[in-house]
């Protein structure tokens, strides 16, 4: 038996694709000890994992996650996390460390404690086909122009971890492309846009999509088809206004219209039509599992779960990877995208029809769910997990299972 410590981002879309993964590790007889923020601790306990929690002051990405706030909430969480995640790794004494790409501490920690690492990309792998959204470019310095207190926490926070900690590896500045000699993709290589350019160190692994709590509360009775569902994620506010657009616009395609509100309370949303159910919270796989058409923010989540499920999509991005992950759905035909400023009611009404009428976007969406579901999931992540740990010579008493081909 290996001890596997996984460090993560505090935000949803990193956190879920981790969840199947751990379950399994623990399955398969491994201690793993996951280091977050209090909020996600129930849900990672629920996979046998042992919680080591941030302090409460340790939230990298609480701004907006925009790529100058990022930055500088990643650097000064490394700062501020790094005293109290090296203690706790040292009294763990793990034989391997699993982190989010953009977990900076988690890179300088396995470093300094000459402990094996393995990168975990909740989006895109990044490079000139998938550019990450907090590279060096004229983009991020306008940004950066535009919020000088986020620009210069950024280089403070910067400074002193180039200072005082083992930054050798590290990107320069673009602290989320952190790599590891093994890198795990959740998605499958048919939709990584230029696959082909990375090399081995990059395993695409798919969708790690495992079973979800079932919520009783939500009424699965009540769906008819086809079942159209709309979500704005968890990390932008939508808006009333814009979540009754999707509920009016949808309303007369769909048998159930299904609406998660998040953080909008779906009273806000005022009088809808009968067929329309607006809920903060929706059992988002078990939705898309009869979903026809999902209309979604585009977070790499999101359409990886719809893609699993083989579901036609309307992608209206916001921000961060948003628009490169619309615009390859768009370019593989499984779906359309518009910019928020386009979406009213006439038009996601317009594209709606065209993507339930066309049968062209189902048979797309069919053919990369098979590509995604090909690609392995939690069962291939764990099978890489365990083949490193093997070939670095501190698994435990037992040898992995044969992993799948390379995709």
């Amino acid at each position: 038996m290996s001890t596997i410590a996984f460090l993560n981002v505090p935000m949803h879309g990193h956190i879920n694709p981790t969840l199947p993964v751990v379950a399994e590790l623990v399955r398969r007889g491994h201690a793993v000890t996951y280091h977050i923020s209090p909020a996600f601790a129930d849900e990672i306990q629920a996979t046998g994992a042992t919680v080591f929690r941030y302090p409460e002051t340790g939230r990298p990405l609480a701004d907006p996650p925009m790529p100058a706030t990022v930055l500088a909430g990643i650097t000064r969480a490394a700062v501020d996390l790094l005293p109290r995640v090296l203690r706790e790794l040292r009294d763990i004494r793990p034989d391997l460390i699993v982190h989010d790409s953009a977990c900076v501490w988690a890179a300088i920690a396995a470093r300094e404690l000459g402990v094996p690492a393995v990168s975990l990309f909740t989006t895109f792998a990044y490079n000139r086909y998938a550019p990450s959204p907090t590279r060096l470019s004229r983009q991020l310095l306008a940004a950066a122009a535009r919020r000088p207190r986020a620009a210069l926490g950024y280089l403070r926070s910067r400074r002193r971890l180039l200072r005082h900690r083992d930054t050798r590896g590290l990107p320069r500045f673009d602290f989320l492309d952190v790599r590891q000699p093994l890198n795990l993709v959740f998605t499958s290589r048919e939709f990584q846009p230029g696959a082909g350019t990375f090399d081995r160190s990059f395993q695409f692994v798919g969708p790690s999509v495992g079973a979800r709590p079932r919520d009783p509360s939500f009424p699965m009775d009540r769906l008819r088809k086809p079942v159209l569902y709309a979500s704005p994620g968890t990390v932008f506010d939508a808006g009333p206004r814009l979540l009754r657009t999707f509920a009016v616009a949808l309303a007369p395609l769909g048998g159930t219209v299904v609406v998660s509100t998040g953080a909008t309370d779906p009273a806000a949303l005022g009088p809808l039509p009968e067929n329309v159910i607006a809920r903060r919270f929706v059992p988002q796989t078990e939705v898309l599992s009869r979903a026809a058409l999902f209309v979604t923010h585009g977070g790499m989540n999101s359409v990886n779960e719809a893609l699993y499920a083989a579901v036609p999509m309307l992608v209206i991005p916001q921000s961060a990877d948003q628009p490169l992950v619309a615009r390859r759905v768009a370019e593989l035909g499984a779906g359309l995208t518009i910019p928020p400023g386009d979406a009213g009611l006439v038009r996601v009404h317009s594209l709606a029809r065209r993507l339930l009428g066309e049968p062209r976007f189902q048979a797309a969406a069919d053919g990369l769910q098979v590509a995604q579901r090909e690609a392995g999931g939690h069962l291939r992540a764990a099978d890489e997990l365990e083949r490193y740990l093997y070939e670095a010579g501190r698994a435990g008493r037992r040898a992995p299972a044969d992993s799948p081909q390379e995709h």
